[in-house]
Formats: structure tokens, sequence, C-alpha cells
């Protein structure tokens, strides 16, 4: 009986439950949370300094935030040449991170609307709107005394950069314009830049090169022309030979112990060093400019200088002070990349230009790789510094590639393989955004 009686008490207090449990009006106290609030971004808003080319703008808010791609279209960018590319809340964040491409040297504003960011429960986040502006290329040269007429060259180039293309050509092996002689007899045009090369250091003064003798620069340059100098730094092969190499593998010179006072190798860094000033000390007297690349491909390995990347820095950080307190300030710096180096970069106080040396390539690679670099240096001019069987200047300009120069290495007479043929030659020399020297104003 009692256990009759106490199910039967229980059934009606279950179906109570249960009907509570149904009850469409009980109410619920959820929490309210505030639309998010915009807070900072990345670059701030108003900033001038703004990488361009690839980049990203980070949007800031004070809680998580959630964004729908399809929403993409929402999001605007108002200023020449800019492009949204995509934009994601990665993962539980509190930043929209907008992928963009810009142009340098240019304002630019973007504006998220109300509504296109969201907060936790759904609460639309208040309208953002950015302005900024992309960084222009440095407009003076890491040497504060350089002399004006190195500045007027500087000023050229900066101004000429992704709209024009100067011409240039490899002296044959050192201290002469053969390469730019023939370029003129086939094309009617003589190249817009030459480069020299202190090659032969240890043998001048000899009856067959003497860099004393600075006419053929000096020459070069009265008729016209921009001058590069490259120098492909010959040392001992060994402490007291005779025999000389700039290859890594055929000397014993360590670049470690260049910088290092007491060692052979310092001696000979630093004599080395005196001679190339006085070389330079020269055409600075005859009012003459200098494109100047040392140290070029270190990363690359092959070279003495290229050992690592912080003994690399050391040589480039002495040559540039010692040149600075010799008085030589006709020098334009060049740095040259292998790409994905930037640890061997000696740094934006010490380099002008970024050059890049390229052979192989075809046209869509070049232009690539121009693109990457400019990614990375987007505040410097980057020159074509060498090539070799590398496509149309043409073709490449059409792929986007804007190198500030291009000059292909000299080729030996008859060579099987040239590193520019005549028809690559005449192709650019042809082109109406390329350069000859007889297009050079008076500097």
């Amino acid at each position: 009986m009692m256990k009759k009686l106490t199910i039967k008490c229980i059934l009606p207090l279950v179906a109570a439950l249960a009907f509570a449990a149904c009850d469409t009006d009980v109410e619920h106290d959820i929490p309210q949370v505030n639309a998010p609030v915009f807070v900072s971004s990345v670059p701030a808003d108003g900033a001038t300094d703004v990488k361009h080319g690839s980049t990203t703008i980070t949007v800031k808010y004070d809680k998580n935030v959630f964004f729908a791609t399809s929403n993409l279209s929402a999001i605007t960018l108002t200023g020449d040449g800019g492009t949204i590319v995509g934009a994601n809340v990665y993962g539980s964040n509190t930043d929209l991170v907008i992928d963009v491409r810009l142009e340098r040297g240019k304002t630019y504003s973007i504006n998220i609307p109300e509504g296109v960011v969201l907060g936790p429960n759904k609460m639309p986040a208040a309208a953002v709107n950015l302005q900024f502006a992309t960084a222009n290329i440095v407009p003076s040269l890491v040497n504060a005394s350089a002399t004006a007429v190195t500045q007027k060259v500087y000023n050229y180039l900066v101004e000429a950069y992704g709209g024009k293309m100067l011409s240039g050509a490899m002296a044959n092996v050192n201290w002469n314009t053969e390469e730019a002689d023939r370029v003129h007899t086939l094309t009617g045009k003589y190249p817009a830049i030459n480069t020299f090369d202190y090659v032969h250091l240890p043998f001048s003064p000899a009856n067959w090169i003497d860099y004393s003798d600075i006419s053929p620069v000096k020459n070069w340059w009265t008729a016209g022309g921009l001058v590069s100098i490259m120098w492909h730094w010959n040392v001992p092969a060994e402490e007291g030979s005779d025999e000389y190499a700039f290859y890594k593998e055929e000397t014993t010179f360590d670049a470690a112990n260049a910088t290092a006072s007491g060692t052979w190798e310092n001696e000979v860094f630093t004599a080395d060093l005196a001679k190339v000033a006085t070389s330079l000390k020269q055409l600075q007297s005859e009012n003459i400019a200098v494109i100047w690349r040392p140290f070029h491909e270190a990363a690359g390995g092959w070279f003495w200088w290229g050992k690592d990347a912080d003994s690399q820095k050391e040589l480039w950080v002495a040559m540039f002070d010692y040149f600075k307190a010799e008085g030589v300030n006709n020098l334009i710096w060049v740095w040259t990349t292998e790409t994905g180096d930037a640890d061997w970069y000696p740094g934006d106080s010490y380099v002008d230009i970024i050059g890049r040396d390229l052979y192989d390539k075809d046209a869509a690679t070049a232009a690539g790789q121009y693109q990457t670099i400019d990614d990375v240096y987007s505040t410097k001019l980057i020159g074509l510094t060498e090539c070799g069987t590398v496509g149309l200047i043409s073709e490449q300009w059409t792929a986007g590639a804007r190198w500030s120069w291009f000059m292909p290495w000299y080729d030996n007479a008859n060579a099987e393989t040239p590193h520019a043929s005549d028809a690559w030659w005449t192709d650019a020399m042809s082109q109406s955004f390329v350069v000859t020297r007889d297009q050079l104003p008076g500097f």
C-alpha cells in the first residue's frame, strides 16, 4: 500500500515539473556584450611611412571579432594603384588583418563600414576609417658629406625610377669602355652607364694597367656618361704570396681577420683601401660621381668576402668609415643582394641602392626577383647590377620589373653563348623607357 501511494504522489509532481520546463514564457537572464570598439591599427592612422607593395593593415578591437569573407567587397581602399587582396580574422582574435597591395609614395584611405565586423554576440562594430601614406625613396645619400654632383646624380636616378630604366655596360675586364663601344657600333647608341673594376689593383701601376691614369673614366664622364665602379678584390693566395685570388676556395685570406688589427689580412685590407681611396679621390677632384658597388654577391659564398654575414657587414662598415674619414665623398653605395639574405644587409645607414645579379633567368623570373626585393627594400632604388642570358628588357618591363638600370656582363669576342646577344641589345636599346647616354642630363 505504501509503495503504491508513493508512486501516485510522485506522478503529479513530475508532470508539473515537465510542464514548467516546456513553458516558453519563462525569462532567461542572458548578459549583454557591448559591440567591439576600435583600439588601434598597424600602421597607425595618419602614418606616412607605410611599406608599399604587398603589405597588411591590422585593425585591432577591444574584444574578439568575427568577419565573413563574403563581406570583403564592403571594405574599400581609395588611392592610386591600391588594391585589397583579402581579409581575415585568424582564430579567436581581436585583429582583423587586411592584405593589400600599395604603390610607392601614395596616399590611401581604407574604410570598414559599420556591421562588417561583429562582436561575440553579433553586435556590429562601428565604422572604421584609416588614412595613411606609403614611404617614398629615401631622398638623401647615406653620406651626408656627399659632393653636390654625387647628390645630383642620385636625384636623377630617383626621379627616373619606375618610369625609366638606364642602360649599362661592363668594361672588358677592368678599366675601359670596349663593351660600350661595341654596343654603340651595333645600335648607334651608347649605354648610359659604364662599369669599371679595380680587379687588377695588386698589379697597378704597370704598363698594362695603371689606376692612377683615370683618363678612361674621365673621358666617359666628359662624354656625358655615368660612372659605376665595382671591385673584384684580389688578395694574396696566402700570407706573403705573390699570387692573388678573389674566390674563397683559392685563398686562405680570412674575411673575419681583415678588420682585426695586427693580422696580415688587416695589413692587406687597409693598404688596398688606401690605394682605392687615392684613385677615387682623383675622380672626385674631377667632379666625377661614382655608383660604387663593393663586396658584391657576398651571400653567395663564392668570394672571400662571403665568409659569413657578420664579417661581411664589418667589412662594409669598415670601408664606409675609412672612405668617409679620408674624404671620399663622391660615392653612391650599392649593396648586392642574393635575395633571402637580409641578415647580410649592412643597414639603411650604409646603403643607398640595392642591386641584384641575375644569370640564366627568363623575364618572368627576373621580374619576380625584382618584386621580391622591392617588397623588402621598399625605400631603396633597385638595380639589375649584373646580368647574362636573361629575358629581353622589353619582356622584363612588361612583366613588371622596374630596375633602376641593367648591366649585362661583358662578352669575349666569339663567345659561344654571349651574356647579351646582338638581338638582346637591339631590343634593349630600342625601348622608349630605356635611357641611353645621349638622353642623360648634364651633371
